[in-house]
């Protein structure tokens, strides 16, 4: 039977024995072009976590009108933070991925790191199996949002488990669900922060934008707007920061219905005529920079505020592939290994 199974005679179905960790970020278009923006929003947008609409309802708005205009107009802003390396987006969690390796192999761990793109390339279904064929049978998955949320962190769940329904053996999995209130996140964000304060001041007012949703999600059950609050309650606290020094907002709406608020791009506009004019922005729900912060952050909203009165302005860039947040991505998965 092992002969024609191709199995090791003496071996047989013996475990491998080896682990590694997988990184999962959203996902980026290949290229800053219209027909790369709409490959990737048409897989993005049709997944029913993400937009929770009667499915046929809402094929024909997306084929019949949102991928006919958006893409176009998506693959300009594309173009404004593209870099020599490419997106932004992979280009960071690529680095992220191996500089956690490294710490694997500095530490004397046998682990081994990869990453995949909920949509997008590498793929999830891609990745796994790669990680399959290198005789890993013991996942730690960490999806790179620190707060939990149905469309992203739940997302990512679904993409793993379609891919490992069709295995007929699946390795150990254990699966990080939030870290939005986790010391290490909680120090290196906190340290970020104060690490600009004391290179440029610190501003009058704080702002922590989050990625918004939908507030029909938080009253059907999805925890991620009490844990956006949660991680801000405990960063402001470390930096001893008063009520009147920080605000939390969130960006990045999309459609007619009412989102959480209150939001930014409509903050940044109000903050100057309330005496506001040196403000920081910070997102913490975004654990590389991508368009969301170096596009609609860094440039949109700095427009915003300055066109309203604001005099100073400045984004702190996300964690990135900084040393402290990929120590906390190695303690965060350590447990698990």
């Amino acid at each position: 039977m092992a002969k024609y199974l191709g199995l090791n005679k003496e071996n047989g179905h013996q475990k491998r024995g080896k682990t590694g960790v997988l990184l999962v970020n959203l996902g980026t278009p290949d290229e800053p072009t219209a027909s790369a923006v709409r490959r990737y929003l048409a897989e993005f947008l049709a997944d029913p976590r993400v937009v929770e609409i009667p499915k046929l309802l809402w094929m024909l708005i997306l084929h019949g009108i949102i991928l006919r205009v958006r893409p176009a107009k998506s693959a300009a802003l594309y173009q404004q933070i593209w870099t020599e390396q490419g997106s932004p987006l992979m280009d960071i969690t690529c680095r992220q991925s191996q500089k956690l390796a490294e710490h694997f192999k500095q530490s004397g761990e046998a682990v081994s790191v990869d990453f995949c793109m909920r949509y997008g390339k590498p793929s999830v279904s891609s990745t796994l199996q790669r990680m399959h064929k290198e005789g890993i049978d013991k996942i730690v998955v960490l999806p790179l949002y620190p707060q939990y949320s149905a469309p992203t962190t739940a997302s990512a769940f679904d993409a793993i488990a379609k891919e490992l329904s069709t295995w007929r053996y699946l390795p150990a999995l254990h699966f990080i669900n939030t870290y939005h209130e986790h010391p290490d996140f909680i120090e290196a964000l906190a340290a970020s922060i104060a690490k600009d304060f004391a290179l440029n001041g610190q501003p009058q007012k704080l702002v922590l934008s989050y990625h918004g949703m939908p507030e029909r999600n938080l009253h059907l059950g999805d925890p991620y707007y009490c844990f956006c609050m949660q991680t801000t309650k405990l960063v402001v606290e470390k930096l001893g920061l008063t009520e009147e020094q920080y605000i939390t907002t969130f960006q990045s709406r999309f459609g007619k219905a009412k989102w959480l608020t209150p939001y930014t791009d409509a903050t940044m506009e109000a903050l100057p005529s309330q005496g506001v004019k040196d403000i920081a922005v910070v997102c913490p729900a975004f654990s590389a920079d991508c368009l969301e912060t170096l596009e609609e952050i860094a440039g949109e909203n700095r427009e915003i505020f300055e066109e309203a009165g604001g005099e100073q302005y400045r984004y702190i860039a996300a964690l990135n592939d900084n040393d402290e947040h990929i120590k906390m991505m190695a303690n965060i998965v350590k447990p698990y290994i």
